[in-house]
């Protein structure tokens, strides 16, 4: 288990690489693509040529531990057909040539992919990779519900069983924090507000099927920010409108489809308030918060067994 592999994603929110050796992520390097005060993100042209700029940098700490025996990357969203985003193929290129000059292979996955993977290494729950689970990926660009399937070569095999009819749970909570007057991406600031507060408020699952719609939590917030409520009500209110989505689609998919381990993922997922009550009621596993966000961990875990771990 000693083989050292590199894994590299360059998403729409971060640059990140990281290492897996010896059973452990020895490193986990990431950079936030920089975005303007008052903007809600970044346009691909500009995430391509950030990427450019910050990926030989936080490189740097995995490429001291000296060549790796396999490279992951992350090169689509998710494994659906014509899943692409221009960002994923800067990691792309550099794993090729990374690949090349120590005639390593590189393994190519989805952005989807490297968060299962990361989520069960940080949660402790690496053998689900050999188990059918229920996974959910809640972040600035998906807010899913996954089937998950062990692939014959140990790699997890993503079906989406649900979702978001509109407005993803990372945009969400990115708009209402611009609103607020918090920083782009906006999570941990919003996380921080809400606990702030302890009043009630008011927040409802709105589902179609198996589906959730959150386009109402954008209006809801906006209608309490402009009629003078607290930043910590609004904050609280848009955190308990998402928590209350994905406990009703959870509640129904488990019914649907039948008891089975769950785990959430992405960077939405690191909120507290969410670990929390999801964690309670399911006995799910959540990523570390360092391994809720975007990161290259997840890819070089894969990369590791694919290439070793049978």
């Amino acid at each position: 288990m000693n083989e050292r592999c590199l894994g590299i994603d360059t998403s729409n929110y971060t640059t990140s690489a990281g290492v897996f050796q010896g059973g452990k992520v020895v490193r986990n390097e990431k950079m936030l693509l920089p975005v303007k005060p008052g903007e809600r993100g970044l346009r691909q042209s500009d995430a391509v040529f950030h990427h450019v700029r910050q990926l030989p940098q936080v490189l740097e700490p995995a490429l001291s531990l000296g060549p790796a025996q396999a490279i992951g990357v992350s090169v689509t969203p998710t494994t659906e057909e014509g899943s692409y985003m221009p960002c994923f193929l800067v990691g792309k290129g550099f794993a090729r040539s990374l690949g090349q000059a120590w005639g390593a292979p590189v393994e190519e996955f989805s952005h989807q992919q490297g968060h299962l993977a990361a989520a069960l290494y940080s949660a402790g729950r690496l053998d689900l990779l050999e188990l059918p689970f229920l996974a959910f990926h809640v972040s600035g660009g998906t807010t899913e519900a996954l089937l998950v399937e062990p692939g014959p070569d140990g790699i997890p095999l993503p079906r989406r069983a649900a979702g978001s009819l509109d407005l993803k749970a990372g945009q969400a909570v990115d708009r209402v924090g611009v609103m607020l007057g918090l920083s782009f991406p906006c999570g941990p600031a919003l996380e921080r507000e809400a606990l702030q507060w302890e009043g009630p408020v008011s927040a409802k699952a709105v589902l179609k099927g198996l589906d959730c719609s959150l386009s109402g939590v954008e209006n809801q917030c906006r209608k309490l920010w402009e009629t003078g409520h607290s930043k910590a009500e609004v904050a609280r209110t848009c955190l308990e409108w998402i928590l209350k989505a994905l406990d009703a689609m959870c509640e129904k998919l488990l019914l649907e489809y039948g008891p089975r381990p769950v785990v959430f993922s992405g960077g939405v997922c690191s909120n507290s308030i969410l670990r929390e009550k999801l964690g309670e009621k399911y006995g799910a596993a959540f990523a570390a918060p360092e391994f809720s966000s975007d990161n290259g961990a997840g890819a070089a875990i894969l990369a590791w067994k694919k290439r070793f771990g049978s």
